[in-house]
């Protein structure tokens, strides 16, 4: 059950929900963008150790965040979100599930405040991001907090790589959560700024299906060869997830990145 109220800033209504079968519980905003089981996935694919550091970039109301924590305790998160109220909802979300140490911080991805971030504590081990994907020509959403999280401006798959390159340690991994028909487009970038070892890991909606969506991983300075994985099936034909996804979206198992 999700239960609207009003989000601690005062900037709209929120509803209450959880991830990770019960695990991880979080508010987002009613209206706007809304949490699917991309950030779930993302924290599965990060391959961590405890006190390693992990930045998500544009990391919304924090979902993908906490999941991390709940995932592997001992690493430290932080996170960059442009969207004012929606970065102080994260830093809400966040302190409520303990973790008042791990910062949020409001700005572009490639702004100042996020270099200032890698100089003052050092530069990151990993990196995770569902980048904006919808064309900048894309008919607007009517909700401004929606079109924000999702319109790409032209080339914001290479600034994205471009600027996470710069706040990783060399061997750090970048993943990218993306619709199936940028994956190419995203190897280019990510090698374009550094990144090899290029692992694609399709994310089947049914069997015999086409993939809708990808993870896309890179080590930064990696020289190993690239791959495409045999992928996750998401959902049984006649309904609910696989045996495969449930294990990952409930019960906190890693993705199959190796």
């Amino acid at each position: 059950m999700q239960t609207p109220t009003q989000t601690p800033t005062q900037t709209g209504a929120t509803t209450l929900g959880t991830l990770l079968g019960g695990r991880v519980s979080y508010r987002q905003f009613r209206d706007g963008y809304r949490t699917g089981i991309e950030p779930v996935l993302l924290a599965a694919a990060v391959q961590a150790r405890p006190g390693s550091r992990v930045l998500e970039a544009g990391c919304g109301a924090g979902a993908g965040l906490l999941c991390l924590a709940s995932r592997l305790p001992g690493v430290h998160g932080s996170g960059i979100e442009r969207d004012g109220p929606t970065a102080a909802l994260a830093r809400h979300n966040l302190d409520e599930n303990g973790l008042p140490d791990w910062p949020i911080i409001t700005a572009g991805i490639a702004d100042p405040e996020v270099s200032d971030l890698a100089r003052a504590a050092g530069r990151f081990d990993h990196a995770i991001a569902n980048p904006p994907w919808h064309r900048a020509t894309a008919s607007a959403s009517p909700l401004p907090r929606r079109d924000l999280a999702k319109r790409a401006p032209e080339g914001t798959l290479t600034s994205w790589t471009d600027a996470l390159a710069q706040l990783l340690q060399d061997a750090g991994t970048l993943t990218m959560i993306l619709p199936a028909a940028s994956h190419a487009d995203a190897v280019v970038a990510m090698s374009r700024s550094g990144f090899g070892a290029i692992r694609l890991l399709p994310l089947w909606p049914l069997p015999g299906r086409p993939a809708r969506i990808v993870l896309v991983q890179g080590v930064l300075g990696g020289r190993g060869d690239g791959a495409v994985l045999p992928g996750l099936v998401l959902h049984q034909p006649g309904g609910g997830y696989t045996e495969a996804a449930e294990a990952i979206l409930r019960s906190g198992s890693p993705l199959p990145l190796a």
